[in-house]
């Protein structure tokens, strides 16, 4: 890997980051497409500025873009509090609103300055090493590595100094309130950060990396933990990871760097979406399939109770009697009866089964039994 292939896999490191660290709590407050939204309204902060300035290494760039992401967070809340219109449709509302007005200025009056709308969306990092920083004539290398790295270390001491507030407002803002929290300077000092991460990104990576970012690494992350620290380290690791597999990808399939780094954050998501331990698609199948067979069980298991308490001196049933009478197919009861023949709750002995004492014990501890223990069966 020469150097220029280096640098811009460290850019894309810093960048995955940084981006992932504002998105944990865009996920947990279920704000995720408001990234969307921030990431494309800020171009018409950009042209704004830029019309001011007519320098387009001016640092004001930054600042009207950080600005038009508060407005568009302002504008936003507004909508969804005055006209009680839900938060989705407010952005769906001022997020093409204004994203729309800065592409219009851009064709209309700067046809001729370097802001491409292509590049804005789908961004190259392949040329960010070319836009170098020097110093004292010094030349110390990309300037995207040097902001996404002060970004980065924003996001961390935002963060660190504000933890327990950002948790507190996250997950019980009438809480925060009582304790003298304001949910709402938490709220857009968040945002603020939100609007600076997606400004410093969105230059070199395009504005479809910054929310794939911003919103694929948090929400991996939230799928296979529940502790906000450890999703927060997560969700850091799965945006480095997308950024590493998908510079790969696009050197091996000779295909955009920031398109592919997007690709491999969805691939990412779903795959951990599948086999999550706990919360995954196929986790979840399996403990729906045992709690099926557990409840089955537990059914046959209070029948032949019932059984029992019908037919003095009694205690084994038939299997074919047994399939009859619950009207299960015999392939299901079989196995159900499996199950609990192996947790020794039931004995078979030539096609005759009886509950045993550790059967009739499961039964009477389970809370369906307790629940028809007053019911004449």
């Amino acid at each position: 890997m020469n150097q220029a292939q280096l640098e811009i896999l460290n850019i894309a490191i810093v960048t995955a980051a940084a981006c992932s660290l504002p998105g944990v709590f865009l996920i947990l407050r279920k704000m995720a497409m408001m990234s969307d939204a921030i990431s494309h309204t800020i171009l018409l902060g950009i042209v704004i500025a830029f019309f001011i300035t007519h320098d387009l290494n001016s640092p004001l760039l930054l600042i009207g873009a950080a600005l038009m992401g508060l407005v568009t967070v302002f504008l936003v809340e507004f909508i969804q509090k005055v006209q009680k219109i839900s938060e989705d449709s407010s952005i769906g509302l001022v997020f093409p609103l204004l994203f729309s007005i800065g592409v219009l200025l851009i064709s209309r009056y700067a046809g001729d300055v370097h802001l491409d709308t292509d590049a804005v969306l789908l961004g190259e990092l392949a040329f960010a090493p070319f836009d170098r920083l020097v110093v004292n004539n010094v030349d110390i290398g990309p300037k995207s590595l040097y902001v996404m790295a002060c970004i980065l270390s924003l996001n961390l001491g935002y963060i660190g100094l504000f933890y327990k507030e950002l948790k507190l407002v996250t997950f019980d803002p009438i809480l925060a309130g009582v304790l003298g929290i304001s949910p709402a300077i938490v709220h857009y000092s968040l945002m603020t950060m939100v609007s600076v991460t997606a400004v410093g990104a969105f230059n070199a990576v395009g504005a479809i990396l910054v929310v794939a970012l911003m919103v694929g690494p948090p929400a991996t992350a939230y799928f296979i933990t529940e502790k906000l620290q450890h999703m927060i380290l997560a969700s850091v690791f799965f945006g480095i990871l997308s950024a590493v597999t998908g510079y790969a990808a696009s050197f091996w399939l000779d295909v955009s760097i920031a398109g592919s780094m997007a690709t491999m954050t969805g691939l990412i998501f779903f795959t951990v979406i599948m086999t999550a331990p706990r919360k995954g698609i196929i986790a979840v199948i399996r403990q729906s399939c045992q709690q099926k067979y557990e409840f089955a069980g537990l059914a046959l298991l209070i029948h032949l109770l019932t059984l029992e308490a019908r037919k003095p001196g009694g205690g084994q049933e038939q299997a074919d009697d047994l399939v009859e009478q619950l009207q299960w197919q015999a392939s299901f009861f079989h196995k159900v009866l499996d199950r609990l023949v192996i947790n020794q709750y039931a004995a078979l002995q030539a096609n005759e089964i009886r509950i045993t004492a550790e059967g009739r014990s499961y039964v009477q501890q389970s809370k369906l039994y307790r629940q028809l223990s007053g019911y004449e069966v």
